[in-house]
């Protein structure tokens, strides 16, 4: 066999399924040993949505997902998808070609030192120099990809590499076991938490993983202690559980953050270093912070905790839930006066009957056309707070949206990389006019796989949340208005079906209708963002603090 065999021999020995990606002619041999392989590759219509489909896969099964490129503007293309990767914690390898080594016969001709290139934003970045290295080189990437903190790694196969001769075999490693966390800093949490007056849970991106969620839920439910996420750590529990006060969705300003101030001990599950922090800590506050997670703390302005419970997180929820089975002297009364107006707060709107649609319908409609289970893929805009904040996530991983990058344009691949995972739920992608329209033309590719899909086109002209911002800033609005296609036209160019959401129709009943029609669906919803300073007013969150 020659190198481009071992290399996908080892990658089936991963378990890997599908491959993403846009290959050129560098990669030639291995497209080669790939169409004879067990492994499906997926021809994308841009690099960056393969990235944003392998690290959805890496996100929603903790195994890595796989793309490949070719060498030069292939590799480039790759860097957004990686950097997505790399600050949102999923686990993903990136394949890229690149020219000759031993005999160049075209100068530099689309070389970029692409090693070089991806050092920022890797966990492990290595140029395959001899066929012999393969098995070894990709276990180990693997194994960093996957271990914590999750992320994206690299291989880059030359094109004369490639092609040699080699012998070997997989080498699959196992993944080692996190250590149960001392009984010293668990006595000591525990501690913490029997002394606190009101202590809060906070949930998030890293609490948000299989192993996790059961610790999690009889961590709540033998303390009775309440507990609120952030963005990313949305689902892990049920969000419609009675303890449950509700998401950060900004840093401060918002309801929830009543609640937050309140608290004297906040419990930090699955912390993650790079989400927009759901509080600014001070430090001159006696608000305690525990940090509980398989990974020390990185200190910085905002985050620094007073103890840190440093080990496998659902033996440490365990043990702590044992030692704080007994009856505590906590009061969560004012808390949970906070969570009834928040919730009533949260429905306000869902009724009415505007049009264009206000945020808050469009979430609500979203919720009842949606089961437990289904997925609803958000790519990134002013719409992604509302989702945040008013979508109650009934499972783990059912509302993906990033906190970390916030890239625009990752909506779409994601929806359809969370479908070929997940086939036997529903998948609703929801985007702005502004972020569709980035990696638009993905939908050949959802059509090609023959994949069920729903897709809402949010449309404003605008970047919205920008213009938000800008508002608030006082300045007057400039440089953010577009004009769009004819959705509806564009979807059906490609195959799919399309229709847009009129004055007086039901959104919820036009899902249900896309689902069952089946196929890639595009709907065109107009949206109505005028009450976002209303809704978003620091002014009367902090009258509701007095309350």
């Amino acid at each position: 066999m020659k190198a481009s065999d071992l290399l996908v021999s080892c990658l089936e020995g991963e378990g890997v399924t599908h491959i993403f990606g846009v290959p050129g002619e560098e990669n030639l041999d291995l497209l080669e040993s790939l169409r004879t392989s067990a492994i499906k590759f997926v021809v994308t219509r841009h690099e960056q949505s393969a990235g944003f489909m392998a690290s959805t896969v890496g996100r929603l099964t903790g195994k890595t997902g796989v793309c490949l490129s070719t060498v030069g503007p292939g590799a480039t293309n790759f860097v957004t998808a990686v950097a997505y990767a790399y600050l949102g914690g999923m686990p993903m390898l990136f394949i890229t070609g690149q020219k000759p080594v031993s005999l160049r016969r075209q100068g530099l001709f689309q070389v970029v030192d692409t090693i070089e290139m991806m050092n920022p934003v890797t966990k492990f970045n290595r140029q395959i120099v001899h066929p012999s290295s393969i098995p070894f080189l990709v276990a180990e990437a693997f194994r960093q990809a996957e271990e914590e903190r999750p992320g994206p790694v690299h291989l880059e196969l030359p094109e004369d590499v490639a092609g040699e001769e080699a012998s070997g075999s997989p080498l699959v490693l196992q993944s080692p076991r996190l250590p149960v966390p001392s009984e010293s800093s668990i006595r000591i949490g525990a501690e913490m938490i029997e002394k606190a007056r009101t202590p809060l849970l906070l949930i998030g991106a890293g609490a948000n993983r299989k192993e996790v969620r059961g610790s999690l839920v009889r961590f709540v439910e033998t303390t009775g202690i309440p507990f609120f996420n952030t963005q990313m750590g949305k689902g892990g529990i049920r969000e419609d559980h009675p303890l449950f006060l509700g998401t950060a969705a900004l840093s401060s300003g918002d309801f929830i953050h009543c609640a937050i101030d309140r608290a004297d001990l906040i419990i930090n599950v699955g912390h993650d270093p790079t989400e927009k922090p759901p509080f600014i800590m001070g430090r001159d506050e006696e608000r305690k912070v525990i940090h509980l997670s398989c990974t020390v703390s990185r200190i910085n302005e905002v985050y620094f905790p007073h103890h840190e419970i440093v080990g496998d997180v659902s033996a440490a929820l365990d043990l702590l839930a044992g030692e704080l089975s007994g009856r505590r002297e906590w009061d969560f009364s004012y808390v949970m006066k906070i969570k009834k107006y928040l919730d009533e707060h949260i429905r306000e709107g869902t009724d009415r009957d505007r049009y264009p649609l206000l945020p808050q319908k469009i979430v609500s409609d979203v919720r009842k056309a949606m089961r437990d289970e289904d997925i609803v893929t958000l790519d990134n805009g002013m719409y992604k707070i509302w989702f945040a904040r008013n979508y109650p996530a009934l499972s783990p991983n059912s509302l993906l949206l990033d906190n970390a990058l916030a890239s625009m344009g990752a909506g779409l691949p994601s929806a359809i990389a969370a479908k070929i995972v997940s086939p036997g739920k529903r998948v609703l992608c929801v985007a702005g006019d502004g972020g569709f329209m980035m990696n638009s033309q993905e939908m050949e590719t959802a059509i090609r796989l023959g994949l069920d899909l729903v897709v809402l086109v949010l449309r404003d002209d605008g970047y919205g949340m920008i213009e938000w911002k800008q508002e608030s800033m006082g300045y007057p609005s400039f440089g953010l208005r577009f004009g769009n296609p004819d959705f509806v036209s564009y979807a059906r160019s490609y195959g799919a079906g399309g229709r847009k959401l009129k004055e007086g129709e039901d959104l919820a009943r036009a899902i249900e209708d896309a689902f069952s029609e089946g196929g890639v669906q595009l709907i065109e919803v107009p949206v109505d963002y005028s009450e976002n300073r209303k809704v978003f007013d620091e002014e009367l969150a902090r009258k509701t603090c007095l309350l």
